[in-house]
């Protein structure tokens, strides 16, 4: 089995800060890309940023210059460090992984549980 938990959502003033963590557990035996998705009520499910193994960054428009993906490989870990905040970033942040399993099935994604994320006075 494997798992995805993520932490550090709640709620946060215009022009606040956030940093979400996500850790992958389980019977993994190799994780490649990594990232950050969300979804605002009535929205679809949208890219935030995604990270490779080797560190490389890939970022949505809305979200560039303000927020910053990084990750921990030993720890199998992924961070989303979030600043100048504001109403239009409220949504569910879901934590996603591109990862192949100990035996013989092939890499697939997982996602986490999502975390709530609120940007209001």
């Amino acid at each position: 089995q494997v798992q995805l938990v993520e932490s550090g959502g709640g709620l946060v003033q215009p022009g606040g800060s956030l940093r979400l963590s996500c850790a992958a557990s389980g019977t993994i035996f190799y994780v490649y890309d990594m990232g950050w998705y969300r979804q605002a009520p009535g929205k679809q499910r949208e890219l935030v940023a995604t990270i490779t193994r080797g560190g490389g960054t890939n970022y949505a428009n809305s979200v560039k210059g303000r927020f910053t993906i990084s990750r921990d490989n030993a720890k199998n870990t992924v961070y989303l460090q979030m600043g100048s905040l504001n109403p239009e970033d409220t949504a569910v942040y879901y934590c996603n992984a591109n990862l192949k399993r100990f035996g013989t099935s092939p890499a697939a994604d997982y996602w986490g549980q999502g975390t709530q994320v609120t940007v209001s006075s």
